[in-house]
C-alpha cells in the first residue's frame, strides 16, 4: 500500500451501458503521484472484495490506464493460479502466439453472465508497475486471459467477441 495511514475504499463497478465502458483510457504520465497510489490501493481492495481476477480503471469511473490483475482461486476460476494484486499501469501486448484457446469468461461490470471468449495462448507484454518501473514479461494460458481483459482500458467488452453467453451456475444457455 501506498500509505499505511488511509484505508482503501470499495469502488462502485460501472455496469454493462455504463458510457464509461464505451470511452478509451488515457495513459497515466506519471505513476508515483499520490492520487494514482491510492487509486490502485483502491482498485485492488475492490477486486479483492468482489472474488475478481481482473479490474481496470474504467470499471470504476476513472479513465487511466491502470489494470489490476489477481489472479486466485475462486468460485468462478476454482483452478486460477494464485498471485499477488498486481497495478498494471499502461499495459500493452507486445506479441503474441497465433494459437489460441476457448474458454469460459465474465466480467465484473456484467454480473452473472459468462462468456466462451477465444484469447492468445500466450502474449508477451510490457507496462509499468506502481513504482514506475517499466516491466517486460510473457504470460500464458489463464494469466494472458486475465490480462487479455486490460483491452478494457482502449475499448470495451469481450461480450461482443463472445461465441456462447451463459448465465452464472448455468452449463450452457
Amino acid at each position: 500500500m501506498y500509505n499505511s495511514f488511509i484505508m482503501p475504499r470499495l469502488l462502485q463497478i460501472a455496469q454493462l451501458g455504463n458510457h464509461f465502458l464505451r470511452e478509451k483510457a488515457k495513459l497515466v504520465p506519471v505513476v508515483t503521484t499520490p492520487n494514482i497510489q491510492e487509486l490502485i490501493d483502491d482498485m485492488i481492495a475492490t477486486v479483492m472484495d468482489v472474488d475478481g481476477v481482473g479490474l481496470a480503471a474504467p470499471q470504476i469511473y476513472e479513465l487511466h490506464q491502470i489494470f489490476i490483475m489477481a489472479s486466485h482461486p475462486n468460485p468462478r476460476y476454482p483452478f486460477a493460479p494464485r498471485m499477488k494484486p498486481a497495478a498494471m499501469i499502461n499495459p500493452k501486448i507486445t506479441s503474441h502466439s497465433w494459437e489460441k484457446e476457448k474458454d469460459w469468461e465474465g466480467c465484473l461490470s456484467i454480473p452473472g453472465v459468462r462468456a466462451i471468449v477465444s484469447r492468445f495462448t500466450t502474449i508477451e507484454v510490457e507496462y509499468f508497475d506502481r513504482s514506475g518501473k517499466k516491466i517486460e514479461t510473457h504470460f500464458d494460458h489463464f494469466l494472458a486471459r486475465i490480462f487479455g481483459l486490460s483491452k478494457v482500458l482502449r475499448w470495451f467488452l469481450p461480450l461482443f467477441r463472445c461465441q456462447k453467453v451463459g448465465y452464472q451456475n448455468t452449463a450452457f444457455c
